[in-house]
């Protein structure tokens, strides 16, 4: 039965889903960096959401000297939904499908994700009508500032700075498949991003630099649409 978290502050809600979305327990210090919350506020947070049944805490195995760290994880069946873990349950058999009978796995999700983001990106288009501004003559920063609509859309829950240059991913969809087999799950949603580049009328040579870094820091995944070494647009 899923918990109920609609009682929660927005301080509380933002810890309980960074820990929803880890693999393994994470210490406050790790919150601390990932949410940007003084440590001694985290620790208060906690201390509610355990109290509440949310969230679990067992401690570290020791080394060496002094006390081990407190870990903290989300209850097993917060934050479940049926419908959504039969998604991932049935990705994550197909993420290892491809991973078994591939010979270039992650080029061939790539491709997947590819025509999945050129087919998002045709019908946000179609639904947009003529007076998009992406309708003629679309500039790059627009254009990126579309994709992260789109991944907002996926439920990947997009953070991105003003021109939408690096965008952190802070929700995965498909979370267990891509510790399962992140070779083919995060190839797929590299691809999908550059589809929906494609669809939008991207530069082909910028599409093809983007990069993504999965669990780049504790609760986010990094996307660049933009190139270190390229002119800012």
């Amino acid at each position: 039965m899923k918990r109920r978290r609609s009682n929660l502050s927005t301080a509380r809600a933002d810890i309980l889903n960074v820990l929803i979305d880890q693999p393994e327990p994470c210490t406050v210090a790790a919150l601390s960096a990932s949410i940007g919350q003084h440590p001694n506020t985290i620790r208060e947070h906690l201390d509610g959401l355990s109290s509440g049944g949310l969230v679990v805490r067992t401690q570290a195995d020791a080394k060496g000297r002094g006390r081990p760290a407190w870990l903290y994880h989300a209850a097993p069946d917060v934050g479940s939904d049926q419908v959504a873990q039969e998604y991932a349950a049935l990705a994550c058999v197909l993420a290892e499908h491809i991973g078994r009978t591939s010979a270039q796995p992650s080029a061939d999700a790539i491709e997947a994700g590819r025509m999945w983001g050129r087919e998002l990106a045709r019908e946000s288009q179609v639904l947009e009508g003529p007076a998009s501004d992406l309708a003629v003559s679309p500039s790059a920063v627009a254009i990126r500032r579309k994709v992260v609509t789109l991944l907002d859309e996926l439920g990947f829950a997009p953070s991105a700075d003003a021109r939408a240059r690096v965008v952190k991913l802070r929700h995965c969809p498909l979370l267990a498949a891509a510790h399962r087999n992140p070779q083919v799950v995060c190839s797929v949603h590299l691809g999908l991003v550059r589809g929906a580049l494609d669809g939008l009328g991207a530069d082909p040579d910028r599409t093809e630099r983007t990069a993504l870094q999965p669990f780049f820091e504790p609760g986010a995944c990094r996307l660049d649409m933009l190139a270190r070494s390229t002119s800012a647009q």
